[in-house]
């Protein structure tokens, strides 16, 4: 039964949009990326049955590579040869998307400082303390601001 346009819904309700699903981030040396996301970061990189069903092709030819956060975000990583390298001065890089934030126990928050540190992965500001936790931003091989943050302790 088709619905009549004036009883049609204009508006979404609060808490019909469940959660994240997934983030999408082209990308220049995927190798690289895979190594940062999955060796540094320490995300799950899905293979085999984990890879979803729609992106099988594309995971086979090494043109997507995906991954997933502990809470069941997923991150998509899709190769980019072509893409442009980032500005040398990354606070110049235009994006509509300022930064992807991890967010990590307050205890570990300093270890987690330590392996940015320890792979000489430039940390552009931070950490720093607000009233609503502990941050550190860095960027990913293709310039894209992370941070990782805590709630205060």
């Amino acid at each position: 039964m088709l619905q009549s346009p004036q009883s049609l819904k204009t508006t979404l309700s609060s808490g019909e949009l469940r959660r994240v699903h997934h983030i999408a981030l082209n990308v220049h040396d995927m190798q690289a990326s895979r190594h940062f996301y999955g060796t540094i970061l320490g995300l799950h990189e899905l293979t085999g049955d984990e890879v979803p069903a729609t992106l099988v092709d594309l995971v086979a030819q090494g043109k997507v590579a995906n991954f997933i956060t502990p809470d069941g975000t997923i991150l998509d990583l899709f190769w980019e040869p072509d893409l442009p390298p980032p500005d040398p001065n990354p606070e110049r890089t235009f994006t509509r998307a300022y930064h992807l934030a991890f967010d990590i126990a307050p205890e570990l928050f300093e270890q987690a400082v330590e392996v940015i540190r320890q792979n000489q992965i430039a940390i552009a500001h931070g950490p720093v303390t607000r009233p609503t936790g502990r941050g550190v931003y860095f960027y990913d091989p293709d310039g894209f601001m992370i941070e990782i943050r805590c709630d205060p302790e």
